[in-house]
């Protein structure tokens, strides 16, 4: 297995300002992680869950910006809502996730169509249907 290319580090810690609440790093980027306050945290922060869906979302958003361009699509704006849930299928407990795109602009019902085949492609997406090799160590 060979690497395409791997990301800087994201740097995740407490911080001691709350019970659950996580410092996070990325490059040069502060962010903020909590549980919301039903889960005992204090909700200063969006939750990991949050995280994962505005990655996807912004990976969408940003996948067909870059195709509209490259096409001379006349779209003026996207947006993207997704949620999340626990789910039971078969008899086993499954996570959904409910995207839906919102294309402004002037687009015929094939554009659309292509847009979401497209929505399909982005790397995040792909990554989310995958495989995925998650190799954990522990340090002291």
């Amino acid at each position: 297995m060979h690497s395409e290319e791997k990301s800087p580090p994201v740097v995740v810690a407490e911080n001691g300002r709350g019970r659950y609440q996580q410092s996070i790093a990325v490059g040069m980027h502060m962010l903020i992680a909590d549980e919301p306050a039903a889960k005992g945290g204090e909700a200063v922060g969006p939750a990991p869950y949050d995280y994962l869906l505005a990655a996807l979302g912004s990976c969408t958003s940003m996948t067909l910006r870059m195709y509209a361009e490259r096409k001379a699509l006349p779209l003026h704006r996207v947006s993207v809502e997704l949620t999340h849930e626990k789910v039971e299928v078969d008899g086993a407990k499954v996570d959904r996730i409910e995207r839906t795109i919102t294309l402004e602009g002037d687009l015929t019902a094939e554009q659309r169509a292509r847009m979401l085949e497209i929505a399909n492609k982005c790397p995040v997406y792909r990554t989310l249907c995958s495989d995925i090799d998650i190799r954990s160590r522990v340090t002291e």
